[in-house]
């Protein structure tokens, strides 16, 4: 009897084990075909920006184009070989004729300020929102919680319904079509303050106490003892910060756009497709679209653990 029942808790044990194995190869597999969903368009984005317009007409679907193609341009006119007149079974050759279209279109003037306008923008949300998140979280004042759900609210607000307000009080100051006018008004921002607000929290309220019984006043020990325990959070909010305004569009549209000298990658990519997208050349377009992609995904890869200690700091119950 009971070499029967120790036979049959085997059998269940070995059925638990290969249901459990099942499920996680099950599990595994929608993983991977999950992220071949999410990386095939930017790896066909990048095949096409190294084709040109007739090889990308003839085999847009194609990673590497060895049939059907011989050369984007004919070697003695220098003119674009159509479709139809390319040869099958020869070789495909790279053509960078789309990245030399995006450079000769004042791409370094876009790429400069796209680095000005995220670099600007992110340094002074560190400061803002760091201090702000501070008093929020330790000074106790008239008002704290209401300001901090006031700030929480304007998380729900679509970005979009603050467009209109923001560009004329910046008409009304002078500050469209400047600098100045771009950064001053992003700043600061609602999430990089509750971010920061939520992690001062987390901190022990005995390391500022044994820093004023030692006749540090509030200033040193912020910047001294307390900031220099939050560099995770300040990471987070850097990366954070830096990735929304290297890809913002409307505010760029809204307060530089009618001066192309102020343009950044975003915006300059956009007007190459022209209005309503009917002069898109595609091998253009998908290699600025390269270019601008390129420079987040080596910070995201470099950096991704900072992005999910973002996202659990922000979620941290006050202590």
């Amino acid at each position: 009897m009971a070499a029967t029942t120790i036979e049959t808790v085997g059998q269940t044990s070995g059925a638990s084990r290969l249901l459990r194995r099942l499920l996680a190869a099950l599990g595994m597999t929608f993983l991977i075909l999950f992220a071949l969903v999410e990386i095939v368009p930017f790896v066909f984005t990048i095949a096409n920006s190294f084709k040109c317009l007739p090889a990308i007409n003839a085999g847009p679907w194609a990673f590497i184009p060895t049939s059907g193609f011989v050369e984007c341009r004919d070697p003695a006119t220098g003119s674009a070989i159509a479709a139809s007149e390319l040869t099958n079974g020869t070789t495909f050759r790279p053509s960078l004729e789309g990245y030399q279209t995006v450079v000769a279109e004042n791409l370094p003037r876009w790429f400069l300020n796209s680095v000005i306008f995220a670099i600007a923008i992110t340094i002074l949300r560190l400061i803002t929102d760091s201090l702000a998140g501070y008093a929020l979280a330790r000074i106790k004042f008239p008002g704290n919680r209401l300001i901090f759900f006031i700030i929480l609210g304007t998380l729900m607000i679509p970005g979009v319904v603050l467009i209109i307000p923001r560009f004329l009080i910046l008409k009304q100051l002078g500050l469209l079509n400047t600098y100045q006018g771009l950064i001053i008004p992003l700043a600061a921002d609602a999430f990089g303050i509750f971010l920061m607000k939520q992690f001062f929290e987390s901190i022990p309220k005995e390391l500022e106490e044994a820093a004023e019984v030692d006749g540090a006043n509030r200033f040193v020990t912020f910047f001294r003892i307390i900031l220099p325990i939050t560099t995770p959070a300040l990471t987070a909010l850097t990366i954070f910060s830096f990735q929304g305004q290297w890809n913002n569009f409307l505010d760029v549209l809204i307060i530089v756009g009618t001066d192309p000298n102020l343009w950044t990658l975003t915006l300059g990519l956009a007007n190459l497709q022209g209005a309503g997208g009917e002069t898109l050349i595609w091998n253009v377009f998908l290699a600025g679209a390269v270019i601008t992609t390129l420079p987040m995904a080596i910070i995201f890869f470099s950096f991704q653990r900072y992005f999910v200690e973002g996202v659990s700091y922000s979620g941290l119950a006050g202590q």
